[in-house]
């Protein structure tokens, strides 16, 4: 059973649509997705039928100058991440293989294209929906889409390309 299927099946003892992408993702210290960074964003990334689906919620410290509106490499940041574990997921579908399996597969960014289309208010959950456009085994194409209550604020484009594992080992 693919990660997809496996997100939506309502069966055994997880619902994975109900699991985030990010807790699937072991050593993850990510400052915008990582669990293991206590200090980060620390979104989660769901499905919901065909796109992947992110709710963050900026805090004061996230602010861009005035203190009303967030600022828009937080909001950069969050997309980059969100659509960077979308692929991973993807990944894993297109393996057959459960989401997080041995051996891990990651993805990282190649190319972050952003649009700011107007200010996203502080106090606002941003929400996030991210569809995968091209996909290959090597290199992911994803568009999402950033709305603040009913304003789209964002438009993303994210390249992310699989890098082995070991990428992410200090040398």
């Amino acid at each position: 059973m693919g990660v997809f299927q496996q997100l939506l099946d309502d069966g055994g003892d997880m619902n994975w649509h109900q699991r985030a992408i990010q807790d699937s993702i072991s050593n993850n210290h990510c400052f915008g997705c990582g669990p293991a960074n206590d200090q980060g964003l620390q979104i989660k990334s769901y499905w919901q039928g065909q796109e992947s689906v992110c709710e963050f919620q900026p805090d004061p410290s996230h602010t861009a100058g005035p203190t009303h509106l967030v600022n828009g490499g937080i909001i950069a940041t969050v997309i980059d991440c969100h659509c960077v574990c979308t692929a991973i997921a993807r990944g894993y579908e297109a393996e057959g293989r459960p989401l997080g399996s041995d051996p891990m597969i990651w993805y990282a960014t190649a190319s972050l294209k952003v649009d700011y289309l107007r200010p996203a208010m502080i106090q606002m959950a941003i929400v996030l929906r991210a569809r995968i456009r091209e996909f290959s085994p090597k290199k992911a194409i994803i568009s999402c889409v950033a709305r603040s209550g009913q304003e789209e604020v964002a438009r993303a484009e994210v390249i992310a390309v699989r890098v082995p594992w070991s990428w992410r080992e200090q040398k």
